[in-house]
């Protein structure tokens, strides 16, 4: 069932849990997300990234997480990420998703908290829940997300909290050493600062970058309060290269090829999902 983003999140930060928030761009990544919450008895959220509105509209998005929620009895929060066009936020929240994601990191701070508020003030007159971000995230290898010259930028924790006071944003994305895409090599976690920011605000923080980080440094992130992990780029890979497995081995009809891939998307999903419940 499609649910509203605080109707999970608030419950997992508060027990010091993380939900698992995960891309999804056509039908099998959705399908694949949807089946490994339901098999798990797992929240999951549906991320639907803005720079995949070349994949499907976001009615389209929102129409097929709908038929494939209302089958299961998870709940599963449709949310639009990583979107700087505040047209397009409020699109998503037409359209019906459960939260957005506001991204007006790259901007001044006082240009990010107007913008940010006037989303909040739409978003939860309509029921709707609101991510933001603050900071800067590298890009990784392999990456699909942000730009190859994006440049690490620390989360500064007295900015965050001025910033949760301007705009009452309901979850906020940090920065403190995560990359979007693979790392080139051992990540270096600021968990000083993700602490700090947690003990100032005490709102539910959000990780992007979880791809192929290691396990200890996701379950230390959980307990310093993320409560929302984002993963991305490790879904494509291996359902890429299962896909390329498999139409190396075979020729299989078009049909038998879409089946598998939910079934790629899925295994992905299930191991971060069974990483997050040791938290």
């Amino acid at each position: 069932m499609l649910v509203n983003f605080n109707d999970i999140l608030k419950e997992a930060y508060a027990n010091h849990n993380a939900v698992g928030s995960f891309n999804g761009y056509n039908y099998e990544t959705f399908k694949g997300i949807i089946d490994a919450g339901y098999e798990t008895k797992t929240p999951v959220i549906l991320a639907f990234g803005a720079k995949y509105l070349k994949n499907m509209t976001l009615e389209t998005a929102y129409a097929i997480a709908k038929s494939l929620g209302e089958r299961v009895e998870t709940p599963i929060c449709l949310h639009l990420d990583h979107c700087s066009d505040v047209d397009t936020v409020f699109r998503a929240i037409r359209a019906g998703f459960g939260s957005v994601m506001y991204d007006g990191s790259t901007l001044p701070f006082d240009e990010n908290v107007k913008n940010t508020k006037l989303v909040c003030d739409i978003a939860h007159a309509c029921g709707v829940s609101v991510e933001a971000e603050l900071g800067c995230l590298a890009a990784g290898e392999r990456s699909h997300e942000g730009l190859a010259t994006d440049v690490e930028v620390y989360t500064e924790p007295i900015i965050a909290k001025q910033f949760i006071e301007a705009t009452h944003v309901d979850a906020l994305a940090v920065s403190i050493g995560t990359v979007h895409g693979l790392y080139k090599a051992q990540p270096k976690i600021r968990f000083d600062i993700l602490e700090t920011i947690n003990n100032l605000i005490e709102i539910p923080l959000v990780l992007h970058g979880g791809s192929g980080l290691p396990e200890k440094d996701i379950l230390t992130c959980i307990a310093k309060g993320i409560a929302k992990i984002n993963i991305n780029t490790e879904i494509s890979i291996y359902a890429v290269d299962k896909t390329a497995e498999l139409l190396a081995s075979k020729q299989p009809h078009f049909s038998e090829l879409s089946l598998n891939q939910v079934t790629y998307v899925k295994d992905i999903v299930t191991k971060y999902i069974s990483f997050f419940a040791k938290s």
